[in-house]
Order: structure tokens, then sequence, then C-alpha cells
């Protein structure tokens, strides 16, 4: 049996950014009306890899902990403290159901009882029969 060695391409490499680099793009995602796709292409990255980017940078703007931080208890409960109930009006009635049909040239205009609304809507059924 007859074998060819197969010669396999090179691996992939991961690639490596610069501090800089990674800075200079995320700026440059940060400017009004800018994608972070558009970017990402015109940079050679994934926008997904640069999205993540942009996260952690906002994150330590922020002063906030890397990936899988929660809110901690005191910080919940400080921000529930400050929670204010406001009554709310009674609901109002319910407005009337107002209805315009228009077939073969005449016009019917309907006002019916919201109260009522299941006897309206088989009174309309009969009439689009």
């Amino acid at each position: 049996m007859d074998t060819y060695p197969v010669e396999l391409p090179d691996r992939r490499r991961r690639r490596r950014h610069s501090p800089e680099f990674r800075a200079a793009v995320i700026d440059a995602c940060r400017q009004p009306g800018v994608s972070v796709a558009g970017v990402a292409l015109a940079n050679g990255l994934n926008a997904n890899m640069l999205r993540k980017w942009v996260n952690e940078a906002e994150r330590t703007d922020r002063g906030e902990a890397g990936c899988g931080s929660q809110i901690a208890p005191r910080a919940h409960t400080e921000a529930m403290a400050g929670f204010v109930s406001v009554p709310l009006p009674a609901p109002a009635t319910q407005p009337d159901i107002r209805i315009e049909v228009k077939r073969a040239g005449t016009a019917i205009s309907v006002t019916w009882p919201s109260s009522a609304a299941a006897e309206c809507a088989a009174w309309l059924r009969e009439l689009l029969r």
C-alpha cells in the first residue's frame, strides 16, 4: 500500500495585542456613531473579542471587579432603601369601543360600552359575514 506524507498547514497561533493597541481600538469604539463591528473589521479583529475588551474597559473605569462579579448585598440594600412608594390614581373607567365600518359607499359609526365587549365582538362577527 502506497502512502504519501500529508503536509498539514501550520497551526494558527494566537495573536497577542499590545496594551497600547487595545487602548487605541477601545477609544475608537467609544466615539459617537462608530460601530464595534466596523472598528473590528478595520483592524482585523473579531467583533466579539473587541466587544469583550470594551466591556472590560468600562468595568475597570467604573471600578468594578472582573467577570463573574455580583452585586454586593450591602450595595443592593442601600439601593432599595432609597425606594419611595408613590400612590397611583384610581384607574379611570374604560373608554367605550368605537367602530367605524365603511362598506359599499356607506359608513357606519358605532359606539359600544366596553363592559359589553363580548356582545360587540359577536355583533361585529355577524356584520362582517
